[in-house]
């Protein structure tokens, strides 16, 4: 696996979120006791829903080739399970609803990320990029550590005592270290369309001045 090591302006960016919710949950506890943690998630659930179209219309999986075609699927695939799981695949709208119908679409939902991972088209694809593309390691690098500071929150692991000050604002705090995870993971995700569109476009020209 190798690394591209730019430093940009959105891992800038990024990197100033992380360190600015840092220092809002340590210093200023009273303040996120005033923010609505319903909110936080409901747009969250938004960035990550819309992200299933954008990686539709961005790639045109359609155009490409059968292992590119392939894993941005599975990429979509992700993204939709993203959001099933941001909205507790559907219980935050109807807590009413018996919990086997949220544990049915929650399986309909995960099912697709495991079985297109039977395809050798897709399989081959990962392989092609874990050997030979470039991962965006700022990128990769703030949305583990942004996850790893949510998890740490939630589940008091680890270093979440120095994340969080007072438990009352543990919700929010969680919610908050999970948003710069989301727009790193996008960002992350762009750079490998941005690699693997033009290279289609650019093979369609080819065989547009073949002919």
């Amino acid at each position: 696996m190798k690394f591209d090591m730019r430093f940009d302006a959105k891992a800038l960016f990024l990197l100033s979120l992380v360190l600015l919710i840092l220092l809002i949950s340590i210093t200023k506890v009273e303040w996120l006791l005033t923010w609505n943690v319903h909110l936080i998630e409901d747009v969250q659930a938004l960035i990550l829903l819309l992200c299933v179209p954008f990686t539709w219309f961005y790639m045109k999986p359609k155009s490409l080739s059968d292992q590119k075609k392939w894993f941005w699927m599975w990429a979509i695939a992700w993204w939709f399970m993203f959001f099933g799981r941001s909205i507790s695949w559907g219980r935050d709208f109807f807590p009413d609803v018996a919990k086997i119908y949220f544990r049915a679409i929650s399986v309909v939902v995960i099912a697709p990320v495991v079985f297109m991972l039977f395809s050798s088209k897709l399989r081959a694809e990962i392989a092609y990029k874990v050997r030979f593309v470039r991962f965006p390691f700022w990128y990769l690098m703030i949305a583990i550590v942004s996850l790893f500071f949510a998890d740490c929150v939630e589940h008091h692991r680890l270093i979440g005592s120095w994340l969080l000050t007072d438990l009352a604002s543990q919700d929010v705090v969680e919610e908050l270290y999970e948003t710069p995870f989301i727009f790193a993971l996008f960002s992350a995700a762009l750079f490998f369309m941005q690699q693997d569109r033009p290279v289609e476009v650019d093979m369609a020209m080819v065989c547009t001045e073949s002919n």
